[in-house]
């Protein structure tokens, strides 16, 4: 980062603080941070309210702890919600994947992580007691259970099924399998296996 030598101060502390974000090199940053610069200072300064407001408004939902301005949130508090069917899933971002598709009427739990040993995530790391607790304290009749397909999201996903075997409630697994216009012969030998496992009857 040789070329920060010639920049102003105040304009390469925004490059660092651009470049500790996930994804975002150097030159990304840069390119990100002469874009503000460029622009009205009014913006600027929007922007430095939302990101001052972030921490200051957003919290966790005390049921299903995805993050919200409300508590809880508008889709534990939406009446039209099935509150027996609920989405396990790793963050929020799954949750609002899941949430596009507007094929999920349920509520959601947010483990705010997957299963890692080896970083240092274990079940204590993620909202696992308190999913146990709200199967306990709540008529809960399903767990639809939306980890990822990686190592730490099918670890976490094994973890939970063998967790809750004897909890009294139904539980189902995320389906993966052939992605909608993909050749059969080029799908891996895992997707191949998750396909099969998950595969749907005719009846």
């Amino acid at each position: 980062m040789t070329h920060i030598k010639a920049l102003p101060q105040a304009l390469v502390s925004l490059i660092e603080d651009l470049s500790r974000l996930p994804g975002i090199g150097s030159k990304t940053a840069t390119r990100l941070a002469l874009h503000i610069l460029r622009r009205p200072a009014s913006e600027a300064a929007a922007l430095a309210r939302d990101l001052a407001d972030l921490h200051a408004r957003i919290h966790l939902c005390g049921n299903c702890f995805s993050f919200s301005e409300e508590n809880p949130c508008p889709i534990c508090s939406d009446p039209r919600r099935d509150a027996t069917l609920v989405c396990v899933v790793e963050g929020p971002a799954d949750m609002m994947a899941i949430e596009k598709s507007a094929s999920f009427k349920g509520q959601y739990h947010v483990l705010h992580g997957a299963l890692s040993p080896m970083d240092g995530v274990g079940p204590r790391e993620l909202r696992i007691e308190a999913l146990i607790t709200r199967i306990q304290r709540h008529k809960i009749r399903e767990l639809l259970i939306a980890t990822s397909s990686t190592v730490p999201g099918e670890a976490t996903a094994s973890y939970l099924m063998e967790k809750l075997a004897r909890a009294g409630v139904k539980l189902s697994r995320l389906a993966c399998g052939i992605p909608m216009g993909m050749d059969v012969r080029h799908a891996d030998t895992m997707t191949l296996s998750r396909a099969i496992d998950g595969r749907v009857m005719n009846r």
